[in-house]
């Protein structure tokens, strides 16, 4: 693999939870690996909706930057609350991996919770997340939790490797963390 792919990374903005009528505004970063910043992207997803990604397709595809990407990585795999991203059906529509990473393991059985609490289409949801397993990843620090479509876990473990440069989270979700947070706030605050 190229030591300076060119990966996407995404993170949504604070938004009010439980207003289904509201939108998130997410962030996306293009990241020259290890941590050179090349552009910004702003998109919205609705908030608990189901448009993450065509909408992450869209800011992509009509992106100046997409034929130079090598893949997508997002903090988490849903965005703007219960927006689950499916990340094989977006991986096949950009012919790229898409990897999603969080820092702390994800409570399935909660989330399954919250979805059949709130949501009609609970199945629907649920159906989505078991298609990406999530995977414990070792780093030199803490473990990190990642799922992927068309990629390996080789191949993702050392896209994350090469885009890593403090701590456990890859520069371009913590840079699309960091704009996110203080483009709503005002200022940044928070770990992706």
């Amino acid at each position: 693999m190229k030591s300076q792919i060119r990966v996407c990374g995404i993170d949504d903005a604070p938004f009010e939870f439980g207003n289904r009528e509201s939108k998130a505004t997410v962030i996306g970063t293009i990241v020259r690996a290890p941590a050179y910043l090349e552009g910004v992207l702003r998109f919205e997803v609705s908030v608990d909706g189901d448009d993450s990604t065509a909408n992450i397709q869209k800011a992509l595809k009509g992106s100046r930057f997409c034929e130079q990407l090598r893949a997508v990585m997002i903090d988490g795999i849903a965005l703007g609350g219960f927006n689950i991203v499916d990340i094989e059906s977006l991986s096949s529509a950009l012919g790229i991996p898409v990897i999603t990473v969080t820092r702390d393991k994800p409570d399935m059985k909660s989330i399954h919770a919250a979805l059949r609490k709130y949501f009609d289409d609970a199945d629907k949801r649920i159906e989505k997340l078991s298609r990406s397993p999530i995977i414990e990843l070792g780093t030199a620090h803490n473990p990190i939790y990642v799922s992927m479509a068309g990629i390996g876990i080789e191949e993702a473990r050392e896209i994350i490797r090469s885009t890593t440069v403090r701590g456990v989270i890859p520069e371009p979700i913590r840079m699309a963390h960091i704009i996110a947070s203080g483009l709503m706030r005002g200022e940044s605050r928070g770990k992706a």
